[in-house]
């Protein structure tokens, strides 16, 4: 019997989208006029910029500084920190600015908690302060959560490692049969919460434009949290 409804934070329950896609431009504007532009091209540039951060993705880390030294690192040039410190903070204001809730999630969480506990398992983006994950900008959601993980910090490694998802199931009390776990992206959300025996519901909301991993059919999938409501558990 379901007992728990636990989601995911960025791009499950609030849209980040055009805040990734904004700081993300300015980021690599900024790196690339920061090296020398007569000697490196841009698509010499861009292509090791979009490697190295994926490279850094796939090992869930997140920190922007690193990956932006990375960067200079690969093109034998020593950047400034104190520069890399403030365009973390302009980064991660561009983010802020650009954020919102989905149209459905405040009505939808609202609905939910009425019949269920409900937990927030969510990977720190690697900010340089702990203790201020970006639902803290939400108190209006943040009230709904019993639980709250935020992996990647206090020792808590980030998923899709299991300690974060085991961590939340002993806060609650729950074994893994008696939670869902909502998320949008395969490799940390949907892998992570199965393997560690949670049901994953697979969230590819319909107003974000990204290109879904081709994984072939799987159940249950939902364009929108106001399907929630329709499941069968």
């Amino acid at each position: 019997m379901l007992k728990a409804i636990l989601f995911d934070f960025g791009q499950t329950l609030v849209n980040s989208a055009d805040g990734f896609k904004t700081a993300e431009k300015d980021a690599k504007g900024k790196l690339y006029a920061d090296l020398d532009p007569d000697k490196v091209s841009w698509d010499t540039f861009l292509g090791e910029y979009r490697k190295l951060r994926k490279a850094f993705h796939q090992k869930s880390k997140f920190s922007r500084p690193a990956i932006w030294q990375a960067v200079y690192d690969a093109f034998a040039c020593k950047p400034d920190h104190d520069k890399l410190i403030a365009w973390e903070k302009h980064y991660w204001e561009q983010v802020k600015e650009h954020t919102n809730p989905f149209p459905e999630t405040l009505s939808v969480i609202e609905v939910l908690k009425k019949q269920y506990r409900l937990g927030l398992i969510t990977n720190t983006q690697g900010q340089k302060n702990t203790g201020t994950h970006r639902i803290a900008l939400f108190p209006e959601l943040e009230r709904f959560f019993e639980v709250i993980v935020v992996a990647g910090e206090k020792g808590i490694p980030p998923t899709p490692d299991p300690l974060p998802f085991q961590t939340c199931l002993e806060a609650f009390g729950l074994a893994p049969r008696e939670t869902v776990y909502v998320g949008d992206d395969w490799r940390i959300d949907i892998c992570g919460a199965r393997d560690m025996g949670i049901q994953p519901i697979w969230l590819q909301h319909y107003s974000v434009k990204r290109n879904w991993p081709e994984v072939g059919p799987f159940e249950p999938t939902i364009t929108s949290l106001a399907e929630l409501s329709g499941l069968s558990f």
